[in-house]
């Protein structure tokens, strides 16, 4: 007998399905109660699935709001389904999928995914073939519902639908896709497309048997009428270039030709599909090739892309010029991830690591359209595109630009702002000679009228910062940074934000050059701090602390502390420990802390011991969390590694002087817990703090030396680059206190250290940190270390010849030399390339030059004068020259 409802329990589910419709708070709580309390009787579902499928005298968001409750119980407890009730949903589904409302259709088309998604494709063997055959239907809305049902299941399971678990269906199902592309239905070739989709990047093995006949589909439905098959269509495309691009090349004229209309279709849906094409495409190795001959059409659509649309501008309230005093929505506000402390070295040039600050790509001015559209997408494409062209690309874009900068639409002008932002670094080099007419220009729109003007006038600038810090301060440096901060203190929140950023990238660049203007800087960023709304202040911070990193010491006098402690203690004293917007704080303390040095002593107590509780506070509830975690809520463990890592800066910043603060607390013992954390960012931290204290106050650290050693050894393990890299560095600073009596735990950590530095494709950085900790191991316990020379000797050589000369690298290299003195025969093989390190340097301290001086005269001698001219024809020219007039070598 097949289930009937019974009248009165209808009525009941049907009251409670009206109620649910409405906006009253009080109501909602009791239908969630009633909700509750229906859900104890176990055919509940079944009078659900009843008004869904059957109850066809209702309204259709109501039954369809009914299938949706359905799902969600169905998600929530579907294990618990008595088994006749499971069964009547899934043939209620299967028999109705072709009802005649497109709503109800795809209500049970999610239901049926549901379903299938908690593990039911398996155990619900006759699904996927009877929506296989219902495709075949004379019905189109039994048709449609099943490819409804079927795209979902698609898009939710393609990586089960392509293994042997299901015995591969999709060698049935893809070829019967690809059939119902010349359907005469929009909607049904639209489904069809997109289900084969799924399987391209997983490049699944039924649709590479039948990857020709996909393209030639594709191909055929080129033209489309409907926006939807034609968006599909460009989707496909791109994705097939990422995975058999080989099967693309020989149609590739062709294609270029077609993304080059599409990416001009008048639904911004299809063009926004087609564009992400050419940034496919400039991945790809033949990417010049293919595009050099279309650049001339590409170019100028890409560029007309870069305009604001309509709705981007009344979503922007693109008019809307003042809006300071307008609190921020917390929704807008995204959550900041903090990066925890990389120990890295200086190279020569003065620059860090190259390449490390991946920073937001493209345009990071709308953040409130963060969803991606077609201006990011044109802007982004002309990117990496100019990356690709260099110079080629300037002689189709000089002409477009004079055009769009001038113009007197400001929507045009604001476009050009941003091509000449996109393009700055591919082609810098081709720009150069127009800089200094058009830096003055963007200096100018800076005031524009319109706020979006000043905002991406902001980014577009700072793009250029590089070159505007290479010319005399006077010429743009000047004037640029006068605006810059004058926009910092504008009534636009969307400006501040642009010209915080910007200022930011402008003080990375002109480091010591800002000194002159510190007082002037202050004043506006201290102001701006009574001036902003919570999200700018977020940014403000990061203007500070990076201002404190870019001018060092030179920020350590009286006026300028004066200035600028007071308001950021001020707020340091307003967070709680658990307010989220300590991160940006604390490292901007940080920074300030580092800077300061000395002049952070009079507020170092009270932040240092913040931090100790944060972490403190944080370990507790690890803790408490780990033993019962139904009682207690795992913690945030961002606020133990912020911590951590503004207690390195102050002992970074303060040196000796944190000695009495590291007396009186625990940080030790806490320190030994959170080098042991599951979690890899809290280790490397932790590993940070530990070298930055063993500088500052080894005293405090040396009684914890045995305890401490084997976690660093285990932690040399170049799966996590950044928390080996900081364990490694920490070795070699424990190293230099601890002289001979280190001798000890040299078998815990070289043979890992060795094992990473000849490893192919370890990271600059580490390579670099790990060939000083085995010059310094070697510096203190010669002979320990001296025996594996030959296993090392080459790649420590070249990971250190680009490093300036400084204290860490002094250490290493007299270890080498001491190293060489106990074991002259491991270096033999490998001699030329110890030749070459010791030419990097600059100016060795006297007597590490006297060192370098004894080993290559008594290698010459050692082989003889005839032999080491042979050997030294080897040498570049450079590297001759350099050993002659430094060494007489």
């Amino acid at each position: 007998m097949e289930w009937q409802p019974d009248e009165q329990g209808l009525q009941q589910v049907l009251q409670l399905l009206k109620d649910s419709q409405s906006p009253d708070t009080a109501t909602q709580r009791a239908v969630q109660e009633k909700l509750e309390q229906l859900n104890q009787f176990p055919d509940f579902n079944n009078y659900l699935i009843f008004v869904l499928t059957s109850l066809k005298s209702e309204d259709e968001p109501t039954r369809s709001l009914s299938g949706l409750i359905l799902k969600n119980n169905v998600k929530a407890h579907y294990q618990s389904f008595p088994p006749n009730v499971a069964d009547f949903i899934k043939r209620e589904c299967l028999n109705n999928i072709g009802d005649p409302s497109p709503l109800i259709r795809a209500t049970i088309g999610i239901l049926i995914t549901t379903i299938a998604s908690k593990g039911e494709l398996q155990t619900w063997p006759e699904l996927l073939p009877q929506l296989c055959n219902l495709l075949n239907s004379e019905d189109y809305n039994t048709c449609e519902g099943s490819f409804g049902a079927l795209q979902k299941i698609c898009e939710d399971s393609s990586e089960l639908l392509d293994s042997e678990a299901l015995n591969r269906p999709l060698n049935i199902m893809i070829p019967k896709f690809l059939q119902f592309f010349k359907h005469c239905s929009p909607k049904i070739r639209s489904h069809a497309i997109a289900c084969v989709n799924q399987f391209i990047i997983g490049r699944a093995q039924a649709l590479m048997d039948n990857i020709d006949t996909f393209i030639e589909s594709l191909f055929a439905l080129a033209g489309d009428e409907d926006s939807e098959v034609r968006k599909n269509v460009c989707r496909a495309l791109v994705m097939l270039l990422e995975v058999r691009i080989d099967r693309l090349i020989p149609h590739m004229h062709s294609i270029i030709q077609y993304m080059l209309q599409r990416t001009q279709d008048p639904d911004e849906n299809v063009a926004l599909e087609a564009c992400e094409f050419w940034l496919t495409l400039a991945e790809q190795p033949i990417c010049k090739e293919a595009l050099s001959g279309h650049l001339v059409q590409l170019i100028p659509i890409l560029v007309n892309g870069m305009k604001y649309s309509e709705i981007d501008i009344i979503l922007l309230k693109g008019d809307v010029e003042e809006d300071e005093a307008i609190p921020d929505s917390e929704q807008d506000i995204k959550p900041r991830f903090h990066k925890s402390r990389t120990v890295t070295l200086q190279h020569e040039g003065g620059e860090g690591e190259e390449g490390e600050d991946i920073d937001d790509d493209e345009d990071d001015d709308d953040d409130a359209l963060s969803d991606w559209n077609l201006r990011k997408c044109s802007a982004a494409a002309l990117d990496v595109l100019a990356n690709v062209f260099r110079e080629e690309l300037l002689p189709h874009l000089l002409p477009l630009l004079k055009g769009l900068l001038f113009h007197h639409d400001w929507v045009i002008k604001e476009s050009g702002i941003l091509v000449l932002g996109a393009i700055a670094e591919g082609c810098m080099q081709g720009m150069v000679p127009y800089l200094p007419e058009l830096i003055p220009h963007l200096i100018q729109c800076l005031c524009d009228k319109k706020a979006l003007v000043r905002s991406i006038a902001c980014w577009t600038l700072s793009r250029y910062a590089h070159w505007v810090v290479s010319q005399p301060p006077d010429a743009h440096l000047k004037p640029l940074m006068t605006e810059l901060l004058k926009r910092i203190l504008d009534g636009n929140k969307r400006v501040q934000e642009a010209a915080c950023s910007a200022f930011a990238t402008l003080e990375e660049e002109a480091c010591t050059e800002l000194v002159p203007y510190l007082s002037f800087i202050l004043d506006t960023l201290v102001f701006a701090f009574g001036k902003y709304q919570h999200k700018n202040l977020l940014i403000l911070y990061d203007a500070i602390g990076t201002l404190a990193d870019s001018v060092g010491h030179h920020l350590n006098q009286p006026e300028y502390i004066q200035k600028l402690m007071p308001p950021l203690i001020a707020k340091w004293n307003e967070l709680k420990d658990e307010d989220k917007d300590l991160f940006p704080l604390l490292e901007c303390l940080s920074s300030v802390a580092t800077a300061l040095q000395s002049g952070f002593l009079p507020y170092c107590e009270p932040v240092y011991q913040r931090c100790v509780t944060l972490v403190q506070k944080t370990l507790a509830q690890a803790m408490m969390y780990s033993q019962q975690p139904d009682q207690y809520e795992a913690p945030d463990k961002d606020f133990m590694i912020v911590a951590l890592d503004l207690l390195s800066g102050l002992a970074e910043g303060l040196g000796g002087h944190v000695d009495t603060l590291v007396a009186r607390s625990n940080i030790m013992t806490l320190l030994f817990q959170c080098m042991q954390d599951t979690m890899p960012e809290v280790r490397q931290s932790s590993f940070a703090l530990l070298g930055d204290l063993t500088k500052a106050c080894f005293l405090h650290v040396k009684p914890c030396i045995a305890e401490f050693m084997p976690i660093l050894g285990t932690n040399l393990n170049p799966e996590f680059i950044s928390v080996c890299n900081n364990a490694t560095w920490a070795i070699g600073e424990i190293c230099m206190q601890m002289g001979v009596e280190m001798q000890p735990y040299i078998a815990m950590v070289l043979n890992q250290l060795v094992e990473i530095i000849n490893r192919p494709n370890t990271p600059k950085t580490l390579l670099e940190n790990t060939a000083i900790t085995i010059g310094r191991l070697g510096y203190v316990c010669p002979q320990e270390v001296a025996g594996m020379l030959p296993q090392f000797i080459r790649p420590w050589c070249t990971s250190l010849r680009n490093i300036r000369d400084n204290e860490e690298k002094d250490s290493a290299f007299r270890g080498i030399c001491m190293m060489i003195g106990v074991n002259p025969g491991g270096v033999v093989q490998d001699f030329i390339f110890f030749c070459d390190a010791v030419a990097s340097w600059v100016n060795p301290k006297d007597d590490l030059r006297d060192m370098f001086y004894k080993i290559l005269h008594g290698f010459k001698e050692q082989v003889g004068e005839e032999n080491w001219q042979q050997f030294s024809e080897q040498f570049p020219p450079l590297l001759k020259e350099r050993l002659a007039a430094c060494y007489g070598v």
